[in-house]
């Protein structure tokens, strides 16, 4: 239970960061409306010229091919054990980062991704949702879905907030939400991600999301479940980059169909990708003849 001086200590961070955000804006790109330094024309032509590689400062820091920033994602109700197999094998081919699949999905992910042999040093992991996608259930159900996937074995858990608790304006439920998530992921090793389904909320309220997320130590904020009214976009990137800082990732999520969209997320501040046409992305970004379109995420 949040004490009366933890909600003042929430309520003054947040007034700060919004009248951060207000002197931010001011200093925009006229061609995307987003700080000069985060505009996705800094890094496209970069990657048109030809580069392969982008620096990134995603969790561990260090450069990275495209494809060790995608959760590879397949979250539709009616996916089958075929095309999880099918998801776990191209993770391993290509080296994302994660699968991100739905909680019945993770013990066979874990064993596939676990037992497979993949062509790249890195294992992918697997990272599994919580209180997805409408984020209205109880914190102790929250709770509970959390420590039963990482039972199974999820590395990563990206868990979605109580929308209507924020819209609401009842913080210190919207805390006590992310922090039952956050809790049992410290106490695991796991790492956490705050859905906050961005495309619901006011530019105030995205701050006072992130603030929160970034107050119950969680390791990302996230935009979107890609299945609300909208996807990621590069401003609500640069947004969320602004309030949680450099020591948090940002995970953007929801239409990032190409290799345009990725570097344009990446340029705003992203550090992590959802997507279901990761295969695509990758390939697009190596110069290969792209394969089928993935289904949009």
């Amino acid at each position: 239970m949040t004490n009366p001086a933890d909600l003042e200590r929430l309520v003054h961070i947040i007034i700060e960061e919004l009248a951060g955000a207000s002197i931010a804006v001011s200093r925009c790109c006229d061609c995307h409306g987003l700080l000069s330094e985060c505009c996705p024309d800094r890094l496209r032509g970069v990657l048109q010229a030809g580069a392969t590689r982008l620096g990134l400062h995603a969790t561990g820091g260090g450069a990275g091919d495209v494809a060790s920033m995608i959760d590879h994602t397949l979250l539709k109700p009616d996916a089958s054990r075929a095309e999880i197999e099918a998801l776990c094998r191209e993770a391993l081919e290509f080296g994302f980062a994660t699968v991100c699949i739905n909680p019945v999905w993770v013990a066979l992910c874990a064993r596939l991704l676990r037992g497979g042999a993949p062509r790249i040093d890195r294992r992918a992991r697997v990272c599994s949702v919580v209180g997805f996608p409408l984020g209205a259930t109880t914190c102790d159900v929250k709770h509970y879905e959390t420590r039963r996937a990482i039972f199974d074995g999820a590395e990563e858990i990206d868990m979605v907030i109580n929308i209507g608790a924020l819209k609401s304006g009842d913080v210190r439920l919207v805390e006590r939400d992310i922090e039952s998530v956050t809790a049992p992921c410290r106490e695991a090793g796991v790492i956490s991600k705050v859905i906050i389904e961005a495309a619901f909320l006011t530019d105030d309220e995205k701050i006072t999301a992130c603030t929160l997320a970034k107050a119950a130590a969680a390791d990302f904020v996230k935009t979107s479940t890609g299945f609300g009214p909208g996807g990621a976009t590069a401003a609500d990137v640069a947004l969320m980059r602004r309030v949680v800082g450099e020591e948090m990732g940002v995970k953007a999520a929801g239409g990032v169909r190409d290799l345009g969209s990725l570097t344009a997320m990446v340029a705003a501040g992203a550090t992590r990708i959802g997507a279901s046409a990761g295969v695509r992305i990758v390939q697009e970004s190596r110069g290969q003849k792209t394969a089928g379109a993935g289904s949009a995420y």
